[in-house]
């Protein structure tokens, strides 16, 4: 199964028609209508395309939205160089990656970011370079706990909390085993939130870790098993996910447990992958809007894709980050002195004033700040996978953990509480 071909998925949920009402009208950047013919600002991306998966569609929407902006004025008249670069989920590749584009290009910022191993590694170099980072698939620690990268998407651990939230409240969820990667700031960190968040409300629960350089799913789902919970958490890429599914198929577990996952298994063409077995019985917290929701940035995202990206770029929530990323970006951009545009620091200073920012894509509004720690995203929807698509049963919701409390405080002196 290839998880790039969303838009086969698309087809297959009948949504093309959201795509096709939304094509008459592609918004971006000032709508001029005329190419940008200024001098370029230089942007960089990066993301990562190896085992354990192709995160490439971040940078692939950010892309089709900057082409947009470049075909509707640029920003105000100088059009984005937008440069992109593959980690190939390598720390040495990842840092060269950072070096080119921050060091040899003179990027200004980086933008639609996706990977977790460039993020590990990068996080002090962008700081020590002064440089923003706006991700848009963060799915490690270090993303979220540092004073130079911001993510449209939520990472792993309100995913994770989301699910498990809800499979607590509506599916009498009491011992949640999650199934993650043994990488300390990942599959650890976020399996760990969900153990707590579990005790806090009365419940308990255990992680399962997967070597990720040769990850044994079998073997993950019976020490899963074994722990005597009644919930199974995927907290794994969509493939690995899917694998586990495969597994717990073989076994006839299907009714014995919930199975919940994060964002990864919102993928357009995993109910085709995962079959009719599975059925409306695997819950998916979605840290973007579903594409059923249909909001005016849902549809715009669709149109810009189908304008300017290609057929195969997925349309999938990192797409989905990828393209608010891009637009956020633009929308500071816009209301700085062109002049400025190739000074750093200060497009880094116009990025850390961005405040209140709203799309019908996030469930809140979307800030930077000048803080340590950035997770303007911690609300999202629960989706149900039914017979080639999915069903949207719970929308909008924060999720209860002590790990927002200091989030919470930024928000509140934004006045955006």
């Amino acid at each position: 199964m290839n998880l790039k071909k969303g838009l086969m998925a698309l087809i297959a949920m009948g949504v093309m028609a959201i795509a096709g009402q939304a094509s008459a009208a592609v918004t971006c950047g000032d709508t001029t209508g005329q190419a940008a013919t200024g001098a370029p600002i230089v942007i960089g991306g990066i993301y990562a395309d190896g085992a354990p998966g192709d995160w490439s569609s971040s940078t692939d929407a950010a892309a089709a939205y900057f082409a947009c902006v470049n075909a509707n004025g640029g920003i105000n008249g100088r059009p984005i160089d937008y440069r992109v670069e593959n980690d190939q989920w390598a720390p040495e590749a990842a840092a060269q990656a950072a070096a080119k584009l921050v060091n040899d290009d003179k990027a200004v910022a980086l933008v639609g970011n996706g990977s977790f191993i460039e993020m590990a590694v990068n996080a002090k170099t962008y700081k020590d370079a002064g440089i923003m980072v706006m991700a848009s698939a963060c799915a490690i620690s270090e993303c979220f706990e540092s004073s130079n990268i911001v993510s449209t998407n939520e990472g792993p651990l309100p995913s994770d909390l989301g699910a498990a939230l809800y499979a607590q409240e509506n599916l009498g969820a009491k011992n949640i085993a999650c199934i993650g990667l043994n990488i300390p700031d990942n599959g650890v960190w976020s399996c760990q939130a969900v153990i707590d968040m579990m005790t806090k409300r009365g419940g308990t629960g255990s992680m399962a870790l997967l070597n990720p350089g040769a990850p044994d799913v079998n073997s993950a789902l019976l020490e899963a098993v074994a722990s005597g919970a009644d919930t199974i958490l995927m907290n794994l890429p969509a493939g690995l996910a899917i694998a586990v599914l495969k597994a717990a198929q073989e076994q006839n577990l299907r009714d014995s447990y919930n199975w919940i996952a994060p964002t990864p298994l919102y993928d357009l063409s995993v109910p085709a992958a995962i079959g009719d077995y599975w059925d409306g019985k695997v819950y998916v917290q979605a840290e973007l809007a579903p594409v059923s929701v249909n909001g005016p940035d849902a549809q715009n995202w669709l149109a810009v894709m189908d304008a300017y990206g290609k057929k195969d770029d997925p349309r999938d929530t990192f797409s989905q980050g990828g393209y608010l990323s891009a637009q956020f970006f633009t929308k500071a951009a816009l209301a700085m002195d062109p002049k400025d545009l190739d000074d750093r620091a200060k497009v880094t200073a116009a990025i850390k004033g961005i405040s209140g920012y709203k799309s019908d894509l996030m469930c809140g509004p979307y800030y930077v700040g000048d803080a340590d720690f950035h997770m303007p995203n911690h609300a999202g929807y629960i989706v149900k996978i039914t017979k080639g698509g999915f069903e949207v049963v719970q929308t909008c919701t924060e999720y209860d953990s002590d790990y927002f409390a200091r989030h919470i405080e930024v928000e509140k002196k934004l006045g955006l509480r």
